[in-house]
């Protein structure tokens, strides 16, 4: 696609800063991206779901049935709860914008006469602009001059082909330079972009939902039907027991009420962005709420070097040439270094550093505070440092015309400048000599270089003219080898530790890089990454059969000379021996690879706009680290949302229980709770201690192991809460609530005066509400008992029921409220058993974790017992 752009004349020294800031329009070069549901329409859908659809139908058939107290005490629940869920679902929207407007997005123009690198908010009509390899295009453009210039249009046109561009072609914002580089002046920016007309087709498109909220989903409805039949059993057994048909639908209606988690999914939600929200502070951006728990799932991590590992802070140490060998020593960035070596040598050094930084676009700046950095990449930046030690010109802005470029591809791993009949080539060692007359011993010192896991360059030069229409391949051919470049790029601080955590935590590593395969070993050594049963691949040799190649790559296995294809065969073949695989990837060609991962990892600092765009996660530090943190918190995430489910299912138990009771002996046992309390038990008990169990903080003991490999819900969760902590809370209510009748004189079967029904119901109340106060802090654990676990840990815990606890006292004293209810303070002996609650299901819980723990002790440990235990 090619089109004549009408565009402002534009100066080789671009913009003044002055003009920018005028030319700026209001809001700044901001495009158009699919914006969050309206808080109405969020609203709306937390009204009309389907259990809140059945809760209205149940106050419609209440308010018919002559119960209009019950009537608008459902629908304050279903209001409530909605209000709730929007509230919490409108939350988690803003995180999510606002985690991804945390996305760098940075563009290379040329203002003032300097190349120099600005917010692509700030861009205006008329900049010169500088796009290469990997970025994404902020603003309309009409290119200037193009070298090698490819781009991929498929947001666009829908073409999966890239589109060459030439000079005065047009390219569009949202597009991706897939190859080559070029200069080019913008036309468009914002609302005006040919991107910003097609942006409501962006819009009307409906998110697909993720495995874990299909999961839930399915949770939801299962739980509802069951709520459903329980429901219609419960009214038909009470009719066959002689029930008038008013209770016996009162009975129905309770059941499937007292059942129905309304508020589960909205705690969710808030649980993943809890966890999105700490992980963005440990500089790890997750850019779909749902990935934080599949994060924790990851059980294989496929990661570059450089950056990752190592800390890209390129520095030359060593120049050799044919002459001599040479030693660099200097301190980062810093223009002077001292330098050993022959005369001779130091001669040859400085043409090999003038050739380099005539190869290059990366260069060193002074900071403000005096430092010196690099700007665009830190490899070219370090040859700028060498040549301006060497006392040579560094990198020069701008080209003169006539110039060719040929950029860097991970295919040729080499590029090229030609400009006043010389041909300036770096690259990689073996992609070098190849091409050059006399390469000499260069292979066998590239070789021992990188032995000291250096990064080895090799530069040459070719004096002559180039071919009209020679492309790299011609161009790069019977070249003069000026020398090695050995940079070092020393690990990152804290690698190791984290890479030992990773080997804790049953998650294999696998080094998957570029270089060679001696600078790779070396890096895998210092770094830990390296087992005793580590090998090293080259890219080239990787079997073509999937399972084959499955079997090579195991924990510690380093792969090099990698194409991006490679990486893209290396996630599927190890998903296919069952691994959960995190990938990482910086270039442009990593996209196909991150979307096939589990989970990308794209670089926020050192990484393309290509490979953000396509990752589930995204560094904003580019450090190892950071990727174990986010596994820690994926799998923090996964034990609270397991642990407010237990929560929820033991509540349900209890509130269920006076329904059975009532339904089973044909009324002779009045009904302990009502629905208008099962009601105010859903709002007073359930959402402020949920919520502080999804902020439970990890646990230190929660990388021991491998992942967990289980549903949310599973057979050892419904054991517990359906089995010991929910029987154990519904019988001290029934407890406290007979203990009531009894002293009072009640005998099976009688009536109950109206003040007694009331003080027995109020003691049940009571009990239900205190037993899940123990509950809360008996489910921060699935192995240790409550009072082990510490009061501090998770404050707002220890506010939540101390809130509830003043709402439980205002139920029950504030005569409003609890004639409301039709309940009352409860007399002292029920409340002494109510009390009875607290230590009943704590000794309970802690009696269940013991014979679970035996259990596991006494018998083979599986690695799913060993992460259930860590939880």
């Amino acid at each position: 696609m090619s089109s004549e752009v009408a565009a402002p004349a534009v100066s080789a020294a671009g913009l003044t800063g002055e003009e920018a800031a005028r030319r700026r329009p209001p809001g700044g070069n901001r495009l158009p991206v699919e914006g969050p549901p309206s808080p109405v329409r969020l609203l709306v859908a937390q009204l009309v779901h389907f259990f809140a659809l059945l809760l209205w139908a149940a106050a419609a058939l209440a308010f018919v049935g002559g119960m209009p107290q019950l009537a608008v005490a459902i629908v304050v629940v279903v209001v409530l709860n909605g209000l709730f869920a929007f509230v919490q679902e409108y939350r988690a929207d803003r995180a999510a914008q606002a985690l991804r407007d945390l996305v760098p997005h940075r563009v290379t123009v040329v203002r003032d006469g300097r190349r120099q690198e600005i917010d692509a908010v700030d861009l205006v009509v008329g900049d010169l602009v500088l796009p290469e390899a990997g970025d994404r295009v902020a603003a309309d453009l009409r290119v200037l001059d193009a070298h090698g210039l490819r781009l991929d249009e498929a947001m666009l046109t829908g073409e999966s082909e890239p589109v060459g561009k030439g000079r005065d072609d047009a390219v569009y914002a949202g597009c991706f330079v897939v190859e080559g580089e070029a200069s080019a002046v913008v036309t468009a920016v914002a609302g005006d972009t040919r991107l910003a007309s097609i942006a409501t087709l962006t819009r009307g498109v409906e998110r697909a939902k993720t495995p874990l909220a299909k999961e839930l989903d399915r949770l939801v409805r299962t739980i509802t039907v069951l709520a459903l039949g329980i429901g219609a059993v419960c009214f038909a057994a009470g009719v066959v027991l002689g029930l008038p048909l008013s209770d016996g639908f009162l009975f129905a209606v309770g059941v499937t009420v007292a059942l129905v988690p309304e508020g589960l999914l909205p705690t969710v939600t808030l649980s993943l962005a809890r966890g999105a929200q700490l992980l963005a502070a440990r500089k790890g951006l997750v850019r779909r709420l749902e990935s934080v728990e599949t994060l924790g799932s990851t059980t294989f991590i496929c990661t570059d070097k450089t950056g990752t590992l190592t800390q890209n802070r390129m520095a030359v140490v060593t120049v050799w040439t044919p002459q001599g060998r040479i030693s660099v020593h200097g301190t980062g960035y810093e223009p002077t270094a001292e330098l050993e070596g022959p005369e001779p040598a130091l001669a040859a050094a400085r043409e090999l550093a003038r050739t380099a930084a005539r190869c290059s676009t990366g260069r060193t700046r002074q900071d403000d505070d005096g430092s010196w950095i690099a700007l665009g990449d830190p490899m070219e930046a370090a040859l700028d440092a060498l040549a301006h030690r060497l006392g040579v010109p560094g990198t020069v802005e701008g080209s003169p015309p006539g110039t060719r470029r040929f950029p860097f591809d991970p295919r040729r791993r080499r590029m090229s400048v030609w400009e006043h009949d010389v041909l300036s080539v770096k690259g990689a060692p073996g992609s070098v000599l190849d091409r050059c007359t006399d390469p000499g011993p260069a292979a066998e010192e590239a070789d021992r270089l990188a032995a000291r896991g250096l990064r080895v360059l090799a530069v040459a030069r070719r004096r002559g003219p180039l071919p009209d229409g020679a492309d790299a391949d011609t161009a790069e051919q019977d070249l003069e080898l000026l020398g090695l470049v050995g940079l070092e790029d020393p690990p990152r601080p804290h690698v190791g530790a984290a890479l030992a955590s990773c080997r804790t935590a049953g998650i294999g590593v696998a080094m998957i890089t570029g270089d060679s395969a001696a600078t790779a070993e070396a890096i895998a050594r210092e770094t830990g990454l390296w087992l005793p049963t580590s090998r090293v691949l080259r890219g080239d040799e990787l079997p073509a059969d999937e399972a084959a190649l499955g079997e090579l790559l195991a924990d510690g296995v380093v792969v090099c000379r990698v194409a991006p294809e490679d990486k893209l065969r290396i996630a599927r073949a190890l998903q296919a021996r069952g691994h959960v695989v995190a990938m990482t990837g910086d270039g442009v060609n990593d996209g196909p690879a991150l979307r096939a991962a589990d989970i990308g990892v794209a670089m926020g600092v050192g990484g393309t706009d290509v490979a953000r765009q396509a990752a589930d996660l995204v560094l904003l530090d580019d450090d190892f680290a950071t990727i174990v943190a986010a596994v820690r918190q994926g799998r923090t995430t996964f034990a609270n949302i397991r642990r407010f489910l237990t929560y929820h299912l033991t509540d349900n138990v209890a509130e269920l229980t006076p329904f059975v009771v009532f339904t089973v002996t044909g009324g002779g046992v009045p009904l302990a709770l009502s629905v208008l309390q099962v009601l105010s038990l859903d709002i007073a008990t359930d959402l402020l201690p949920a919520l502080a169990l999804g902020a439970e903080p990890s646990s230190p003991r929660v990388l021991d192991g491998p992942p967990p490999r289980r549903r949310l819900v599973d057979a050892g969760l419904l054991r517990r809460a359906l089995t010991v902590l929910g029987p154990v809370e519904a019988t001290v209510a029934m407890g406290a609530f007979l203990t009531v009748l009894l002293g009072a004189g009640w005998s099976y079967g009688e009536p109950v005066p109206a003040g007694t029904l009331a003080g027995a119901s109020g003691a049940a109340f009571t009990a239900v509400v205190l037993g899940q106060f123990a509950n809360a802090f008996a489910c921060r654990s699935t192995s240790r008992p409550a009072w082990r676990l510490g009061w501090r840990s998770n404050p707002l815990l220890v506010w939540a029921v101390a809130v509830e606890l003043v709402v439980l006292l205002a139920l029950l004293l504030v005569p409003l409220l609890a004639d409301l209810l039709g309940q009352s303070a409860p007399p002292l002996p029920g409340l002494l058993v109510a009390l009875a609650a607290v230590p009943a299901v704590l000794l309970a819980d802690a009696a269940a974790k013991r014979v679970a723990v035996r259990r596991r002790a006494g018998g083979q440990r599986t690695p799913a017992q060993s992460a259930r235990s860590r939880a």
